[in-house]
């Protein structure tokens, strides 16, 4: 099969997807739409990972797999010799009864992906043990504060200096405030204007407050460093 009908292959699993959700889902209301990532999101996430030229990724969640069937499209228009998708959910078999990774396989993408049934927290200290070094991450697995933490924490050591981290549901306070950390004390820097058209929600419940995309892609710093234990900035 060449590059062209894979990637064909994909879109068409994405775009029955996106009109008609996935076979199978947890039977509550609206459970695809509240939980899955909106196709315009997914598309520019695709994008963002094709300008960078990612060859690995690692992505944090997967439930019905509409972000992953996007890095996954990315990654077969790259092409690159050896591409590698890790994706990491322990919810995928039981809570999701494996709708999201039965998708991928119908897409074909099971060829360079691979499913870890672990929490984040097992799975990507076991990645870095095994040197695994990726061009770039999507995150969107648990949004308490200590979860996105720690994902943040394996992630700088795992994602190549200069590569990037894209983040799901970056308004919510507890997933805000931890990225917060790490721009001010580790020079993460959001890239403004990757999601330009992303689907927008209120940073907060005040109704007032300015609504904020989505999605946000993060530069990791090139080279990395650790700042000084006395350089502490709160966040």
């Amino acid at each position: 099969m060449t590059a062209d009908e894979r990637r064909t292959r994909v879109r068409e699993v994405r775009r029955r997807l996106a009109q008609e959700g996935p076979p199978w889902t947890r039977g509550f209301a609206a459970d695809f739409p509240t939980v899955t990532v909106p196709e315009r999101d997914c598309d520019q996430l695709r994008d963002v990972l094709i300008s960078e030229g990612a060859q690995t990724v690692v992505e944090v969640g997967l439930a019905y797999a509409s972000s992953a069937l996007a890095i996954g499209e990315a990654l077969v228009t790259v092409a690159p010799p050896r591409p590698r998708h890790i994706i990491i959910d322990p919810f995928q078999e039981r809570e999701w009864s494996n709708a999201g990774w039965d998708l991928l396989r119908s897409a074909g993408l099971d060829a360079i992906a691979s499913l870890m049934l672990a929490p984040s927290s097992i799975a990507l200290p076991q990645l870095l043990t095994e040197g695994l070094v990726a061009d770039a991450a999507f995150v969107d697995g648990s949004h308490r504060f200590h979860e996105v933490f720690v994902d943040f924490y394996y992630l700088r050591k795992i994602v190549r200096p200069g590569g990037l981290i894209v983040i799901d549901d970056a308004w919510a306070p507890s997933v805000r405030t931890a990225l917060r950390y790490y721009e001010r004390n580790l020079g993460w820097t959001v890239i403004p204007d990757a999601f330009p058209d992303g689907t927008l929600m209120k940073a907060a419940a005040d109704p007032r407050a300015a609504s904020v995309p989505r999605c946000q892609a993060i530069r990791l710093p090139d080279p990395s460093f650790e700042p000084p234990f006395e350089e502490f900035h709160a966040f």
